[in-house]
């Protein structure tokens, strides 16, 4: 019941909103980077702190959010996709 009202409250808000942040580039398809990437991301940043336990989400977010950030950076300077 909790979980509802809490639903509720978020659409009420506005908190919900998809994609408001930044607009897509028009003619590029979303980037989602392959779970092998973000993997092989995390798991250095796992032992790049130390091997401690605990942390995974965080890790794999973070490494998701930074190969999500490069591949911006790269679509806004034009080097992807050359051939």
């Amino acid at each position: 019941m909790k979980n509802d009202n809490f639903a509720k409250n978020q659409k009420a808000t506005g908190a919900l909103k998809s994609k408001e942040a930044a607009p897509p580039i028009k003619d590029e398809p979303d980037f989602v980077p392959s779970p092998d990437e973000v993997a092989r991301r995390a798991y250095f940043t796992y032992v790049n702190e130390g091997s401690m336990p605990g942390r995974d989400v965080q890790h794999w977010l973070e490494a998701e959010a930074q190969l999500i950030k490069e591949r911006n950076l790269t679509r806004v300077h034009g080097f992807h996709n050359r051939t």
